[in-house]
């Protein structure tokens, strides 16, 4: 049952998120927690996905004009390699459980807080380098450890802090996203986790709802009162895994 509810919610999850620049790696991880997959697939599973819809959604969001390089190149100095060193650690599953935990309630946060700020904060010379490399190791980091590829983070830190419009974020974002996934992909290829049956129906499922999603998102609607529904699947998922830590 699993081999087939799972394609369809993982095209519904692409569909929502790249209409905003974003991969998915948030839901795909909390669902794949949902439906009990080993913990040793779930970053190589989701960072797989991340990489089909976030190039898919690239290619639309910066042919609309949307791209920015100077906006999202210094985000990846420190990034990638953090991506690559955090996949290349073999963490056990406590540690893996208590880590994607984490990361999952500042999705929520993300989502349910970060999402509704209206205020703006300009950074000088110094703070903006300092804001930039810093944020860009926290969420390559992520990226290679849980198979979050960190653009739900970003596309808001870029608009809070005044550092791109909405669409640029979208666009940066996607880069951000396929860059790392690449990054922690690579890293994750020497480790015997990356389960090709597996991915494969989910990637063709992704696939569609990918190209669908960024195509409308790039000139036409965001989603956001959809991804607070997606939202609330990660918080389902939060549930399940602090049940199984403890």
């Amino acid at each position: 049952m699993i081999e087939y509810i799972l394609p369809v919610l993982f095209l519904f999850v692409a569909f929502i998120y790249s209409s905003v620049g974003l991969g998915g790696g948030s839901s795909y991880t909390a669902l794949l927690a949902i439906f009990g997959i080993s913990y040793q697939i779930i970053p190589t599973t989701s960072l797989s996905l991340n990489l089909i819809v976030t190039f898919i959604g690239s290619i639309n969001f910066w042919r609309n004009g949307h791209g920015r390089i100077g906006l999202i190149a210094p985000f990846l100095i420190t990034s990638i390699p953090m991506a690559f060193f955090a996949g290349t650690l073999n963490l056990p599953e406590d540690i893996f459980h208590f880590f994607l935990l984490m990361t999952l309630i500042l999705v929520v946060i993300r989502i349910y807080i970060f999402d509704n700020l209206e205020f703006r904060i300009q950074l000088s010379g110094l703070q903006k380098w300092i804001f930039i490399f810093v944020i860009g190791s926290i969420l390559g980091f992520i990226a290679g450890a849980v198979g979050i590829g960190g653009g739900i983070y970003l596309v808001p830190l870029i608009i809070m802090f005044g550092l791109g419009t909405a669409k640029e974020a979208a666009a940066g974002g996607a880069l951000f996203i396929w860059v790392n996934s690449l990054a922690g992909v690579i890293a994750r290829g020497h480790t015997g986790t990356f389960n090709s049956e597996f991915i494969l129906p989910l990637a063709g499922a992704v696939i569609i709802g990918g190209f669908t999603g960024s195509y409308f998102g790039s000139f036409k609607f965001e989603a956001k009162t959809i991804q607070k529904i997606m939202g609330g699947v990660i918080i389902i998922a939060i549930i399940f895994l602090i049940r199984k830590i403890l």
